[in-house]
């Protein structure tokens, strides 16, 4: 059976032990913390480390900020991995697995006027390449994955598809880096997602969880056994990690997720 695992900002509480009471008697088994920028996720360390005293299961950490390690401006892509780094530094304090970023998130889409970026495929991975060696080296030092995320073309140009991550993490010859997968952008870019997970399987390392609408699972059309289905072929043992929109009453739709993944095949 996978494991399932909630990001914080979904779940009701206002501590991360009032939010973890919650997620087990709704089924979960894990929560994803959310890392913020400016030091954010370093602040809250002392707090972090209570919660995973008093029995917080909390495996990952996906980012919340507004640039990336492939961000087209220098400063911003040097704040990025700086950030990036201090969050798998306090992932990795409190026994966790690792973190999780895409490359860029609303910087630019080949689909969308301009359509031509500013800056060629091969500046852009040039630049992807030297983020992941400096994140996937620091993630190496501190025992936990950096998970790279492919989002769908309208958020971002150059990581769409498992194919993309897995070239891009086989280039830096780390295995500390990971490609972290989710429902919501695969249903967009992969003809067959579970062919796709398939055919990454030695490289596929968290899982994040959307429905086709990016609401939460069982409120669109996402062929879920035969996604879920695919995890279970490969092997996978990390968790799936609710990150969606929700429609209906916020506190069901959440508390809906666990059973509707099980019936589902997880």
């Amino acid at each position: 059976m996978l494991k399932t695992a909630a990001q914080e900002q979904l779940l009701p509480g206002d501590t991360l032990q009032a939010k973890w009471e919650f997620a087990q008697e709704a089924g979960y088994d894990a929560i994803e913390l959310r890392g913020k920028g400016d030091q954010h996720f370093a602040s809250r360390l002392d707090e972090l480390r209570q919660a995973h005293k008093d029995g917080v299961v909390m495996p990952t950490v996906c980012v919340d900020m507004l640039h990336f390690f492939g961000a087209f401006d220098t400063d911003l892509r040097r704040d990025a991995i700086d950030q990036m780094k201090s969050q798998l530094t306090v992932i990795a304090e409190i026994g966790g697995r690792g973190a999780q970023t895409p490359a860029s998130y609303g910087m630019f889409s080949r689909r969308l006027p301009p359509f031509e970026p500013p800056r060629s495929e091969a500046e852009d991975r040039d630049v992807l390449l030297t983020g992941l060696a400096e994140l996937g080296e620091h993630a190496r030092k501190e025992g936990v994955t950096l998970f790279l995320e492919p989002l769908n073309r309208y958020e971002d140009h150059m990581v769409n598809r498992l194919e993309q991550a897995a070239d891009l993490i086989r280039a830096t010859g780390l295995d500390s880096i990971r490609i972290g997968i989710d429902s919501y952008h695969m249903n967009i870019e992969e003809a067959d997602p579970a062919a796709a997970i398939l055919a990454h399987a030695d490289l596929i390392g968290h899982a994040q969880v959307s429905d086709s609408n990016r609401f939460q699972p069982g409120a669109g059309h996402l062929d879920w056994p035969a996604w879920l289905g695919a995890l279970h072929t490969i092997g996978y043992d990390g968790h799936l990690a609710l990150e969606c929109r929700l429609t209906g009453d916020p506190v069901e739709a959440v508390r809906s997720v666990p059973a509707f993944l099980k019936r589902s095949g997880a």
